[in-house]
C-alpha cells in the first residue's frame, strides 16, 4: 500500500470513530450524562415522553438542536418549561445534547388517518398554488430528513408537537426561524396543518 493510501485510510478511519463522537462540536457521551434530565419529557432514548405534544428529538440535526436551545435560553424561542431549563445550560452542554439526540435513532411513526394523510401528502409534496404555500419538501426534503442547519427533520415526529409548533408559527407565536415558516403557515388552513402534521408522522 502507498504511503497516499496509509495516510487515506487512517483519515477516514478517523472521521467513522472520532466524527460522531465530536458531532456539531459537541461530545456524544458527554451529551448522553447530560440528557439524564430531559428524559421525564423526552423519552430514554429521544423518542418522546407520555405527552404527545413533547417533540422526538432521536435523529435530529445537532445544530438545529442546539440553535433551539439557544433560542429557549435568549427567549427568542418561548416555552415555559424549556426557558427555565435552557437557562442553566451553557454553549458547549448545547452542543453535546445535539450531538447526543443526533446520534440516537428515530423510532418511525405512523399515519392515523389514511384521508388526511392523503391530502397532507399533496400539500407535502406540492404545495397549494392558490394560496401561496410552498411545497414542505422545497426545504425539509422528500423524505423529510431536512436540510441541515436550518431545516430541521420532521419525518416520523408526533402529530401533536407539530401541529402545536405550526400554529404557533401561524399565530406568531414562534418566530425563530426567519420567518421562512410563520409566512407558509400563516396561509393554511387549520385543516392543512393537521394533513401535514398526520402525513410527515408516517413519512419515511
Amino acid at each position: 500500500m502507498s504511503k497516499f493510501l496509509k495516510v487515506l485510510s487512517i483519515g477516514l478511519w478517523l472521521v467513522a470513530f472520532i466524527g460522531p463522537a465530536q458531532a456539531g462540536g459537541g461530545n456524544v457521551a458527554a451529551g448522553k450524562a447530560k440528557a439524564a434530565a430531559c428524559q421525564g419529557c423526552h423519552g430514554v432514548d429521544g423518542n418522546g415522553g407520555a405527552d404527545p405534544s413533547w417533540p422526538k428529538l432521536a435523529g435530529q440535526d445537532a445544530d438545529y438542536i442546539a440553535k433551539q436551545l439557544a433560542d429557549f435560553k435568549s427567549g427568542a424561542r418561548k416555552d415555559p418549561i424549556m426557558g427555565g431549563i435552557a437557562a442553566a445550560l451553557t454553549r458547549q452542554d448545547m452542543k453535546d445534547l445535539g450531538a447526543y439526540y443526533a446520534s440516537r435513532k428515530i423510532k418511525p411513526g405512523a399515519a392515523r388517518s389514511k384521508k388526511l394523510a392523503e391530502l397532507g401528502e399533496k400539500i407535502y409534496r406540492g404545495g397549494n398554488a392558490k394560496t401561496g404555500v410552498s411545497a414542505c419538501m422545497s426545504c425539509h426534503g422528500p423524505s423529510g430528513h431536512g436540510i441541515p442547519p436550518r431545516f430541521p427533520r420532521v419525518s416520523g415526529q408526533r402529530v401533536a408537537y407539530t401541529v402545536k409548533q405550526m400554529m404557533a408559527f401561524k399565530s406568531g407565536k414562534r418566530a425563530n426561524d426567519g420567518g421562512t415558516m410563520t409566512r407558509i403557515a400563516f396561509r393554511m388552513s387549520e385543516a392543512e396543518i393537521r394533513a401535514v402534521a398526520e402525513y410527515m408522522a408516517g413519512l419515511h
